[in-house]
């Protein structure tokens, strides 16, 4: 046929084609295709593939394909991303999708980073970082060794480890290597506060006193207490030092001088823990950059104004029950807009600005767990057998991790949290170091690290 006389054709019959009913034109097709040798069903097929599997990532504007993209989990984005080279480029680059799924697993997002295929290399790393969470595999445990009495006071800062101990000594290590970095002659330490210059000890023998890691020497001796001294903060810009006592009371220092200031009284238990820290809310009773003094005793936890000033009143009290039939743990949260502490009706969580309750949480029925450490995501918790790490935004346990049998302490100075950033969100940087540390019955210390990436 000639090709002027088969255009002709093909013109009727497209017409003619487009005249009639679906089942119509699926039945001329069928017949077609019957007729159709090796050759024609070759191109149908060919070009069959290329009508029906359009690439719409491909074709479709990039923020349109963004916007389709948010509608899928971050698992079969991945599985997508194993389609082609063009998906995966337009996959990876959806740089608000890998956002929310690091959110969603309790990440850090830092809005700066402008590199658009970031996010999806973190959300990978955090997503094997989970993982190695709820298999029991991101931490590993270590011990140090030197003390030859038992430890009894414990504080970690930047990399480091504070150990005082019945031996009448004190030492400073480096939880990384294991090396033991100072060690200096002490009384018995009941608790331990450190910097770069100095240490401050409190003690069983009442007393506080202040020495200087290079030489070892005592350069500041302060008596006053007539018991034990369990707990002691300092801040160098104040020029004031806190400590408190088994005989009810907190003593506020002059640093420098060993001048007692003031005797803070009220506590009717043994004052176990004193935190001095800048005020980050407003109310009518303190401002922003204010610093606050909080003192817990077995039943309540006392609110003091604090600066250079030598009088103070207590701002308000906090408990758990009126009538003191619970009793609080030694361990307190505060960041300066919220105070936690636990007690065997849960963890309990107070606004700073009203002191209202903001929330109680409660662990599962078989578990007495205490607090280490409290964040805007994630609890560090731990109780006679394992260390725990609740998701607070779900309230649920979503790891834990053995614990040797542990010297006990009901006064909670032998164990301790380690780095604390974490628990604001994982970023990817600030999981690493030590994560708890803990006094065992051979006088060595137990300590739980971060694994490193697999």
């Amino acid at each position: 046929m000639e090709k002027k006389d088969f255009e002709a054709w093909l013109d009727n019959i497209s017409v003619a084609f487009l005249s009639l009913t679906d089942l119509q034109k699926n039945e001329t097709l069928d017949h077609l295709i019957s007729l159709s040798g090796a050759v024609q069903l070759r191109h149908l097929s060919n070009n069959l593939e290329i009508l029906l599997k359009r690439d719409f990532l491909k074709l479709l504007p990039l923020e349109l394909s963004f916007y389709l993209l948010k509608w899928l989990d971050p698992q079969t984005l991945l599985t997508c991303c194993l389609v082609s080279k063009q998906w995966n480029k337009v996959i990876s680059a959806c740089t608000e999708v890998w956002q929310t799924a690091c959110k969603n697993l309790g990440w850090q997002i830092d809005d700066s980073i402008q590199d658009p295929l970031h996010w999806k290399k973190v959300y990978l790393k955090a997503i094997l970082r989970m993982k190695q969470l709820k298999d029991h595999e991101a931490f590993e445990t270590s011990s140090l060794i030197g003390h030859s009495a038992r430890v009894y006071a414990l504080y970690y800062k930047d990399g480091l480890l504070c150990t005082g101990s019945d031996d009448l000594s004190a030492k400073l290590w480096d939880v990384n290597t294991g090396q033991c970095i100072y060690g200096i002659q002490t009384h018995t330490c009941a608790a331990v506060k450190f910097d770069e210059q100095k240490l401050v000890t409190g003690s069983f023998d009442n007393t506080v006193a202040c020495w200087e890691w290079s030489s070892g020497a005592k350069t500041q001796h302060f008596r006053g207490h007539t018991g034990a001294v369990f707990s002691v903060d300092y801040n160098d810009e104040l020029d004031i030092l806190v400590s408190g006592s088994a005989d009810f009371t907190v003593k506020v220092w002059a640093l420098s001088t060993g001048t007692c200031l003031n005797t803070l009284t009220g506590h009717t238990e043994w004052v176990t823990k004193v935190v001095l820290q800048k005020c980050k809310v407003k109310s009518l009773m303190h401002s922003p950059g204010d610093y606050i003094l909080l003192s817990a005793d077995k039943y309540e936890i006392k609110i003091w104004p604090i600066g250079r000033e030598i009088n103070c009143k207590c701002l308000r009290t906090l408990s758990v029950s009126e009538d003191r039939s619970i009793s609080l743990q030694p361990r307190l949260h505060f960041d300066g807009k919220y105070i936690v502490c636990s007690s065997a009706l849960g963890l309990y969580q107070w606004d700073f600005a009203s002191y209202d309750i903001l929330r109680v949480i409660k662990p599962p029925d078989f578990l007495n767990v205490s607090l280490l450490g409290f964040g805007e995501i994630f609890a560090l918790l731990f109780d006679n057998r394992y260390l725990y790490i609740m998701d607070l935004r779900t309230e649920k346990l979503i790891s834990r991790w053995p614990l040797p049998e542990y010297r006990k302490s009901k006064r909670g100075s032998s164990f301790l949290a380690g780095e604390m950033s974490w628990l604001n969100g994982l970023n990817g940087q600030n999981d690493t170091g030590l994560v708890f540390a803990t006094s065992m019955p051979d006088h060595s210390i137990h300590l739980v690290l971060w694994k490193e990436h697999g």
